[in-house]
């Protein structure tokens, strides 16, 4: 183990909160790693315009005096916010997972850059399904949720609900890289070993994804992990994923994350975004 990795948990006081704390503590403690809890504010300044042509100089200098002032006085009450939402974050890890340690990071500015100054300490991100930004839309997930997995080496989970301790997972597999990749970070990782596992393809693929899927069954078992391999016909991945997700009580989903061009996406859609949004279930992306 590399003392200086964590699990990073980015929070930033919305609903989902609790939910990406203890599903950090949950993951670190299966690695043995710390929590790191990140908070990141975004204080705005204010606009300063040239009132030279409105009013006096004396005058514009007061107001300017008095802006000033203004944005301090945010930027303490920001500081306080920050601090009060960490420790609560921390005290709520504590008082279920006693033995994880947690860090702290208190940041200003954008999240990305945040989660990338410590790019070499991360071994997972977790971050809620919907910020602070989309607190009353269930099927938004967050509109920094595919800025950060794909500037992402990592995994990232995805949650929301209520913590429940997994017992089984899925991997959504089509025989791409990023499926294949998935499947290899599963079978390296002691994360979800001991817990039921399917990997699953839906519709018609040509034989080397067919062989792909055997192959990536055959590497999970080899590294001890309980799989049972699975090759579906349905008219669309997504439902035939999500529905397969339903009728087996799968408690969490490991995604190949964007495995798409921004550019191709606008003209194909993107499955993983789909079944981000589609399911209340935790989902693992691997880039």
């Amino acid at each position: 183990m590399t003392t200086s990795q964590h699990v990073l948990a980015c929070i930033d006081g919305s609903a989902v909160t609790e939910s990406v704390c203890d599903y950090a503590a949950w993951y670190a403690s299966k690695l043995n790693l710390p929590v790191g809890l990140l908070h990141v504010s975004e204080v705005p300044a204010s606009t300063r315009r040239d009132l030279s042509g409105a009013i006096g100089v004396n005058s514009r200098q007061f107001l300017l005096e008095e802006l000033t002032q203004m944005d301090e006085q945010r930027a303490k009450v920001v500081n306080s916010y920050s601090n009060a939402l960490v420790q609560d974050a921390k005290s709520h890890i504590q008082s279920d997972f006693e033995d994880v340690a947690i860090r702290i990071y208190q940041r200003r500015g954008k999240l990305l850059p945040a989660i990338e100054h410590f790019k070499t300490e991360n071994r997972a991100i977790v971050m809620g399904r919907r910020g602070e930004d989309h607190k009353n839309s269930r099927i938004n997930i967050g509109s920094q949720i595919e800025t950060v997995a794909r500037a992402s080496d990592v995994p990232i989970l995805i949650c929301s609900e209520t913590f429940k301790a997994p017992s089984s997972y899925m991997i959504a597999f089509d025989g791409s890289k990023t499926a294949i990749k998935a499947a290899w970070m599963v079978a390296r990782s002691p994360v979800l070993k001991g817990l039921q596992g399917h990997i699953v393809m839906i519709g018609s693929h040509n034989d080397a994804a067919k062989q792909s899927l055997s192959a990536a069954a055959a590497q999970l078992e080899a590294a001890g992990f309980v799989v049972a391999a699975h090759h579906l016909s349905a008219a669309d991945a997504v439902n035939g994923l999500l529905a397969f997700q339903t009728e087996n009580n799968i408690d969490i989903m490991v995604v190949g994350a964007y495995g798409h061009s921004k550019l191709q996406q606008l003209f194909l859609g993107s499955t993983t975004t789909e079944i981000i949004a589609s399911t209340l279930s935790p989902v693992i992306l691997v880039r």
